[in-house]
């Protein structure tokens, strides 16, 4: 497949396979070997390289990132991030001076997502670097140095224009072109973001077949408030859902905030999510508790489902060949919502379990209840049978205690590497006595809780 987009301001116009990582290919065919490759699965962020196109500068990880999701953009890597006549980036000369580096094997991920952030004035350097481990040098005088270079300007060499490049025919331009091709190719792998579709390529070694890219689909991607509800189409990347509802769905949003690291959810989509099925996926409880209706296109015909509807088992789901997610519509308000994610580490970890509850009180009592799980069972699934113990009944710590009890009528989970079964269903029960003191106004959250 051909890819034309601009590297470290050169234009660029290269023939490749299209599962081929731009990881390989800058180390292996451009020398540049700057760009790490540490866990090869957008976990270590040692790749991390920056992609421009009319929506601004992005950090992503390079090892997930397959060369025909380049076509039309700009690509910085470690070597463009200095001056063309070598002078030093703002946030070099800073890591230099704040003793940043230590054996220097992170340091080119750390250098290139500080430039980013540089080029979009964040100032949020924790989370902006969530996504960049350092094993030696600690990050104290990395985020020093993100600091100490906050007020410089952005030096002009780093100002890209993306090159034009002609539509390309393994990149749909619109949802109709996309529904003609996966029409005629229905077997065909889609490739939204490829934070999880990326894996199955560096880590399962699988052959995609026929692939399309879908990142070029404007009208998949986008939200828009209609009334009391918001749209949200497929390709609308995490990093613009977290925007999105952090004012009108702030818990679900805090949860997107630790969904994979910056360069994981500049790249994950929405619709990806929800399409792959994933039993320990976070947006799907969420989405279920919010009982949202999921858009779907087959050819020309198009259907709505509930979200719930659309997991029918583990690797199952209710969607016919040549079928894809355009996009999901939620309420937009619900106050009572909260979503509560465990896992091992705090940021960029993927759930041993993640919970989702809405319960509307009145007059002290339940007068319904939405609540799912990932992470339980082989789909995302509601908890009815504790649903069903909470309705009609005051909403007090007694009925919630008899509630908890239920969680075994609803949930066999299984033990992996993330949890065992026995931790995951107490842990499960204990959430809903978390929501309950949550909606009470008790301080729940592990980070203001003090001994």
């Amino acid at each position: 497949m051909k890819t034309t987009f601009l590297l470290n301001g050169e234009t660029v116009r290269v023939e490749t396979d299209p599962t081929r990582t731009l990881l390989d290919w800058l180390r292996e065919n451009r020398g540049l070997t700057g760009t790490k490759e540490g866990c090869n699965e957008g976990d270590c962020g040692a790749c991390t390289v920056m992609v421009s196109d009319g929506d601004g500068a992005k950090a992503l990880n390079a090892c997930i990132l397959f060369m025909p999701q380049l076509h039309g953009k700009a690509v910085r890597t470690i070597e463009g991030i200095s001056g063309p006549d070598g002078a030093l980036h703002p946030v070099q000369d800073a890591m230099v001076n704040n003793h940043g580096s230590q054996c220097g094997f992170c340091t080119p991920g750390f250098v290139v997502s500080m430039a980013v952030g540089h080029a979009n004035g964040q100032t949020d350097h924790d989370n902006m670097l969530a996504g960049n481990l350092c094993r030696c040098t600690g990050y104290a005088p990395i985020i020093r140095a993100a600091k100490a270079a906050e007020s410089a300007p952005v030096p002009i060499w780093m100002k890209d224009t993306a090159p034009k490049a002609d539509p390309a025919p393994f990149a749909p331009e619109t949802a109709d072109e996309l529904a003609a091709w996966y029409w005629e190719h229905p077997d065909g792998t889609l490739v939204a973001g490829a934070t999880d579709v990326g894996l199955w390529v560096t880590k399962q070694f699988r052959d995609l077949g026929d692939v399309a890219f879908l990142n070029r689909c404007a009208d998949l991607r986008g939200i828009t408030r209609d009334g009391d509800t918001i749209r949200i189409g497929a390709m609308t990347t995490m990093t613009d859902v977290l925007s999105a509802l952090r004012d009108t769905h702030p818990s679900y949003a805090e949860m997107i905030r630790r969904y994979g690291s910056q360069q994981v959810r500049n790249a994950a989509t929405i619709g990806g999510n929800i399409a792959n099925g994933s039993p320990i996926g976070d947006n799907p409880p969420a989405l279920i508790a919010l009982d949202a209706t999921l858009h779907l296109r087959c050819g020309d015909q198009t259907r709505d489902l509930p979200i719930a509807d659309f997991f029918v088992d583990y690797g199952k789901q209710d969607r016919q060949r040549g079928e894809f997610v355009t996009g999901v519509t939620i309420p937009a308000s619900a106050p009572a919502l909260r979503c509560y994610k465990i896992s091992k580490r705090f940021d960029q970890d993927i759930s041993a379990i993640c919970g989702c509850f809405i319960v509307t009180v009145s007059d002290g009592k339940v007068a319904d209840a939405r609540i799912a799980f990932g992470g339980m069972a082989g789909i995302p699934k509601r908890a009815a049978a504790v649903e069903n113990a909470l309705i009609g009944k005051a909403w007090r710590d007694e009925t919630v205690l008899a509630a908890m009890a239920k969680m075994e009528v609803d949930f066999t989970p299984l033990s992996d590497m993330r949890a065992s079964a026995d931790y995951r269903l107490t842990t499960a029960q204990n959430l809903l006595l978390r929501y309950f003191h949550d909606l009470s106004g008790s301080e729940t959250s592990v980070l203001g809780v003090s001994a």
